[in-house]
């Protein structure tokens, strides 16, 4: 199997805040304005205190590491000058009422329809596009990844503080996320059509507005041939988000390989899976994990070492093997984004010290 064909492009979500207060301020307009003018096309999201990167195509671990140290330094460059800062967290460690929506015809109508649900937003996510033959394969991969979302959020936590307090969640993000009627783990789909007719449901019920909305957590891409995970927090380092990548790419690989071979995917259950995710969020990458293939309780480190394991030929393949062992260990040492928050906030219980962690994060390694 060609593994240049395997292809690999991150999109990165930032909150925007005012620095003096922490709260999350309504400047993506300005700062995608600065951003352009630097040669960067970001992307405006729901609400106007949020951006997103993408990067290009990669075939090369080392080249989509430096894009997205790049990228990360020039935003936040850009945020600077207009009297923001660019804080790599899955929810605003302190927030207003609600979030001014963005002045697009697209966001406005959510708006009108989701009430609430889009006022209440600030949420920030890392979506992973993989290359694949086509959207029939995308579908299936997609059944191989179910199971190991869980996994996958717990290692990218980032989003334990909220208001101000700590929330009881490594991933917040992911519990509020999930009140979104598309949002979540997907059905187990054996064909496309079958896909397609439940997408087609959810329109005709109003449930989503167009097929940008369907928000699962891994999908078949609207705009590339892709498979897109989205399950995740965005990660609070560059180097989060990498092995983030590169396991999700190794996962594909991996999967691609057993449909060659004629190995079916593991059919989990809706029920399991959400007590699966609910775990991951709960207790993140230090506490008890849920596998939910085979129903065991074990310490999510070992379940991410199995995991590494089981992908261990792909990552042979892609020459990641020692960048993944490496940086696991070096995130499992020092915590993941959540881990951090939260021993920010309870050495002297301000938000504040919150915030500088994560701005710090945001642009570590980023020179």
């Amino acid at each position: 199997m060609d593994v240049d064909s395997c292809t690999v492009g991150v999109e990165e979500e930032f909150l925007l805040v005012d620095r003096r207060v922490g709260a999350p301020t309504a400047r993506n307009a300005e700062v995608a304005e600065a951003a352009r003018a630097a040669g960067i096309d970001l992307q405006l999201e729901l609400t106007s205190c949020q951006v997103e990167t993408n990067t290009g195509v990669h075939t090369r671990t080392a080249e989509l590491s430096r894009e997205l140290r790049a990228l990360r330094k020039q935003v936040a460059e850009c945020a600077e000058k207009n009297e923001a800062c660019l804080l790599a967290v899955g929810v605003p460690p302190t927030v207003p009422d609600g979030f001014p929506v963005t002045h697009t015809e697209r966001y406005q109508r959510i708006a009108h329809e989701f009430g609430m649900l889009a006022h209440e937003q600030g949420m920030c996510g890392c979506h992973v596009h993989v290359g694949v033959p086509d959207r029939e394969i995308a579908i299936q991969i997609s059944n191989f990844l179910r199971p190991r979302l869980p996994l996958v959020l717990a290692l990218t936590a980032n989003s334990s503080i909220y208001r101000g307090s700590e929330t009881g969640f490594a991933s917040w993000r992911s519990i509020l996320w999930r009140r979104w009627p598309s949002a979540g783990p997907p059905p187990y789909f054996v064909s496309s059509d079958e896909y397609d007719a439940m997408v087609a449901m959810m329109l005709d019920s109003g449930s989503i507005l167009d097929e940008k909305m369907v928000y699962w957590d891994v999908r078949p891409a609207t705009a590339f041939p892709t498979v897109e995970v989205r399950v995740s927090d965005v990660p609070a380092t560059v180097e989060e988000t990498v092995l983030l990548a590169t396991l999700i790419r190794a996962a594909v690989l991996t999967a691609q390989m057993s449909l060659a071979e004629g190995r079916p995917a593991p059919a989990v259950t809706g029920e399991v899976l959400r007590a699966a995710y609910w775990k991951a969020a709960r207790s993140g990458i230090a506490g008890q994990a849920l596998d939910p293939i085979d129903g065991r309780v074990l310490p999510a480190s070992e379940l991410l070492a199995e995991f590494v394991d089981y992908l261990a030929p792909a990552l042979k393949q892609l020459n990641d093997q020692a960048f993944v062992t490496d940086t696991v260990a070096a995130v499992l040492g020092r915590g993941n984004g959540a881990m951090r928050q939260t021993e920010a906030m309870r050495a002297r219980g301000e938000v504040g010290d919150v915030i500088e962690e994560a701005a710090r994060a945001t642009v570590l390694g980023c020179h």
